[in-house]
């Protein structure tokens, strides 16, 4: 990740809107969004089905054009870039997280995790698979490179997920619902990840939950209702998630057996400093 303090202004809309044609009826999903997301916050966007916090994150990867209003990117106007630049730009500056996980069931975590890479030329295949094994490490999975996803639980995929979207070194991390499928207890562990990449690598995280425990992880909540901010706000109390796995850990192990387990409990392995990648 490059360049920006954690001071500078990283995502920039004015006034945005975005209006599908159903037939012929026009559905106005985003009426007019004003925000500024600074390098190194962790935002998450709240409201129910249909407010349009999803509509605006396909905007914010640049995986669609807004109808109206500006989207400046680290100070780049995104309407003016050609399809060749914005896929660039989500190859290279954003990282994506999906609910669903979205990995290849026939190929490892470690290839699933190396997918990004393949349209970065000079790269070499064995540096792929190093900067691959490094993005797996930071995320508490270096002993299931070679395991498929069928072989993982939900909480592990997901951690491949994430993996796969830093593996590019992005400046902005996109994730939509990324505990919605799983347990509180994993939902606590992946968004202890995220928390431990926000505050030590200062990497900027926007993501969008319907639950409002998820949302107490953030530093920032913007509610969004009918196709606008309905408030913007600092989380006031907010959840620290390797205390709660640190809690969760002395509540249920037993001293004994956590002597004889022969490796690190997941809480262990997320207050570990995150390296590498």
């Amino acid at each position: 990740m490059a360049g920006s303090s954690a001071s500078d202004p990283l995502v920039v809309v004015d006034e945005l809107t975005k209006t599908y044609a159903l037939g012929e009826v026009a559905v106005r999903a985003l009426r007019g969004i004003s925000l500024t997301v600074t390098t190194g916050e962790l935002v998450a966007l709240t409201g129910p089905s249909g407010s349009g916090k999803s509509t605006f994150m396909h905007l914010l990867g640049c995986l669609d054009r807004p109808t109206g209003g500006t989207y400046r990117l680290g100070g780049r106007d995104v309407a003016r870039l050609s399809k060749r630049e914005l896929a660039r730009i989500r190859n290279r500056e954003i990282g994506f997280v999906f609910q669903g996980f979205n990995l290849l069931p026939r190929t490892t975590a470690l290839e699933n995790v190396e997918l990004p890479l393949l349209y970065r030329a000079g790269l070499s295949g064995a540096r792929r698979r190093t900067m691959a094994r490094e993005a797996l490490e930071a995320v508490g999975l270096a002993d299931r490179l070679g395991h498929h996803p069928g072989q993982l639980s939900g909480g592990q995929q997901q951690r491949v997920a994430i993996a796969r979207a830093l593996v590019t070194g992005p400046r902005l991390l996109l994730a939509d619902e990324p505990t919605g499928n799983l347990d509180s207890r994993t939902s606590i562990e992946v968004m202890g990840i995220f928390q431990r990449l926000n505050v030590e690598r200062g990497l900027t995280i926007v993501l969008v939950t319907h639950e409002h425990d998820i949302a107490e992880y953030a530093t920032r909540v913007v509610s969004f209702l009918d196709g606008r901010v309905r408030f913007d706000r600092p989380v006031g109390r907010r959840r620290t998630a390797a205390v709660e796995l640190e809690n969760l850990a002395g509540e249920e192990a037993d001293p004994g057996d956590r002597a004889t387990r022969g490796h690190a409990p997941i809480s262990a392995t997320l207050s570990r400093p995150i390296t590498g990648v």
